[in-house]
């Protein structure tokens, strides 16, 4: 049976992985038995999926990243290079503590920001933005943007990335699809009901 998935000669997929049709594997990067992974989904350099690891479809994975046992990526997730994901709160080398990972979910359409760190346990919310080096504690909401160690809302963004600037009666547009949000009770949703 011929391959649906296009992958680099240096790269290694074990026996018993499912990865879908039109996704990209880049050099160097393993792919380990029982990951799953979803349709046109890009993994970039250096990129190891563990077993029992899922990402949905649409998934971009930049290079240098470790998507570990416990951590599900839903569709259409931006994980940029060099994030890291962990599945255990408190390791120790000569402790195993395998039975005991806790999982951590990304919500569709999250971007995880270069070099940022997501603590195991957490869930990181629909459309949220983790910035850039911040360090994940604690979950973040949908369309959240969270930044800092430990990561702290600074603001909320629309399912296109954009920074939302809620008027007095808590509504927002993005500036780039004209879709209108809300500001309730601490929790942003679509105006059409999303």
């Amino acid at each position: 049976m011929k391959a649906t998935y296009q992958a680099h000669e240096t790269a290694v997929i074990d026996e018993g992985c499912t990865i879908g049709e039109g996704t990209r594997i880049w050099h160097f990067s393993h792919l380990m038995t029982g990951c799953r992974v979803g349709h046109s989904c890009t993994i970039g350099q250096n990129v190891v999926v563990s077993p029992g690891a899922v990402l949905g479809n649409g998934v971009k994975v930049q290079n240098n990243v470790s998507v570990y046992t416990g951590v599900t990526c839903e569709d259409d997730v931006f994980l940029g290079p060099g994030c890291v994901f962990t599945n255990v709160i408190n390791p120790r080398s000569a402790i195993s503590r395998k039975d005991r990972y806790q999982p951590t979910l990304v919500e569709q359409g999250a971007t995880i920001g270069a070099n940022a760190t997501v603590i195991c346990g957490c869930r990181i919310g629909a459309y949220a933005m983790v910035g850039a080096g911040a360090v994940v504690t604690k979950d973040v909401p949908p369309c959240a943007l969270v930044v800092g160690n430990p990561a702290r809302r600074t603001g909320w963004v629309s399912r296109y990335g954009h920074r939302l600037d809620f008027d007095r009666d808590g509504i927002a547009r993005c500036p780039e699809s004209g879709e209108a949000y809300r500001l309730r009770d601490g929790k942003v949703e679509m105006e059409n009901g999303e």
